[in-house]
Formats: C-alpha cells, sequence, structure tokens
C-alpha cells in the first residue's frame, strides 16, 4: 500500500483536508493518501473526526499505524459506512479535542523540565495528562510545581521541531528522556521538539506553537506508584 503522507507533522493547526481513499483493510479502516489523523503512539490517543464524501460520511473514533508503520488506519465507528477506493474525500478532525492533548502535550514537555528526573512512563489526555518520574523516596509539593510549571508556560516560548539523523541521536543519548518509551528509528532520521531556551528532546506528537497557548494549568494529583517512581497529574484549568 502506498506510504501515507502525515501532514500533522509539519502543521498540526490544519484540522482539515482533501485526500483520496487508497485502501480499506480488512477490519474495516480506512487509509487515506494523506492525513492531518495523529496515529495513537507514544502515551498520545489517536486523533478522532470525520471522512465525508458526496452523499456520506464516517465518524472516526480512532487513528493508528499500519504493520509496517508506512501507513496510517483511520478507524471508523462501528456499522459506518466506507468509501470505495479512490473516493476523493474530506477529513476534519474533532479540533477541540486535538487542541487540548496539543496543549496537554506540551505542557507535559515542560513538567520534565521542572522535574529533571529520568521519565519512566506517560499519557497525554483531553487536556490532562501525566509522567511518571524515577525519583526516590522525596516530598513533592504540588503547589511548587504547579507554580513552576506556570511560570515556564508564562514566558510564551516559541515551540518549534527539527529532524537529526539516528547517528547523531546516538551522539546525543541525554536528550532521551524517557526510559519506557524510545523514539522510533528505522527510517533513519529523528524528530526533535523544541521550547525555546527550556528544553529539547525527540518526539512525534503534536504541539502548540507557543506556550501561552497552553494556558495555565495545576497539578491534580502525585501518587506513589513504586519505591522509586512517582506519578504526576497535571490538568488545563483555563
Amino acid at each position: 500500500m502506498t506510504p501515507t503522507e502525515i501532514l500533522f507533522r509539519d502543521d498540526s493547526y490544519l484540522d482539515e483536508v482533501a485526500a483520496t481513499v487508497v485502501g480499506v483493510t480488512e477490519t474495516g479502516g480506512i487509509v487515506l493518501d494523506r492525513t492531518i489523523f495523529y496515529a495513537q503512539g507514544g502515551g498520545q490517543p489517536g486523533d478522532t473526526g470525520e471522512i465525508a464524501w458526496e452523499g456520506d460520511s464516517a465518524t472516526i473514533a480512532n487513528a493508528v499505524y499500519g504493520p509496517d508503520r508506512s501507513e496510517i488506519v483511520h478507524i471508523p465507528e462501528p456499522g459506518a459506512a466506507l468509501p470505495p477506493v479512490g473516493t476523493r474525500v474530506t477529513a476534519r478532525l474533532d479540533w477541540s479535542r486535538r487542541f487540548a492533548r496539543m496543549r496537554a502535550h506540551t505542557a507535559l514537555h515542560l513538567l520534565s523540565v521542572v522535574l529533571p528526573y529520568p521519565v519512566t512512563g506517560g499519557s497525554i489526555g483531553d487536556g490532562e495528562g501525566r509522567l511518571d518520574f524515577d525519583l526516590p523516596e522525596a516530598s513533592l509539593d504540588k503547589g511548587e510545581i504547579a507554580a513552576a510549571l506556570n511560570e515556564l508556560i508564562a514566558r510564551d516560548a516559541p515551540v518549534t521541531d527539527r529532524w537529526i539523523s539516528d547517528a547523531e541521536l546516538d551522539a546525543n543519548p541525554g536528550l532521551v528522556k524517557t526510559m519506557s518509551v524510545k523514539p522510533p528509528r528505522g527510517s533513519g532520521r529523528v524528530r526533535l521538539v523544541e521550547i525555546a531556551g527550556i528544553d529539547l528532546q525527540p518526539c512525534g506528537g503534536t504541539h502548540v506553537r507557543r506556550t501561552g497557548e497552553i494556558g495555565p494549568v495545576e497539578v491534580s494529583s502525585i501518587e506513589k506508584k513504586g519505591k522509586q517512581n512517582r506519578r504526576v497529574r497535571i490538568k488545563l484549568t483555563g
């Protein structure tokens, strides 16, 4: 199958795009020649939305990578109509949900700066998220963490991305903060997300253009998940 042109990597603010159906999987997944739907991975859920064509549409409940990760499969709600291969369609995101995830994801990058410890896990939700830290017995204060996090957000620092080679990443192992999720390999290059003057790390997810777009956040809970594992949850409040 033809590889999907992945548009969200170049512009995460695209919320609608015209595309052509290039395949329908045995389980009813829709494959397009190009897409703005983020495919589930790295702790970030797949996007939801709609694929519409003349006279019909399908609600998309998730997006995932295909077996060889070269194409993105759009998973419709059960019982949805499926467009024939070759159909011209319009793909539309549930933008409010995507944007909330973008804001939360960028906030989690900032959280990894406020708490500079190895990250053992994480997930992004609709306006909330969490990181797990490899951290020995320590006193973490929700108010202090939130204050430091909101100070970084208020800097309104630009968020950009660029690509480096696998070899360049190997030469700079300190860029990788996550112990449980490694940057995807195999294409010969790795995407870096930079928050100017604050953070730089490999990431394939979607982000806001400036930290000020995140808005205020709070630390909703701090949980002890093991002898040296602390889970810090944040949520958007604005």
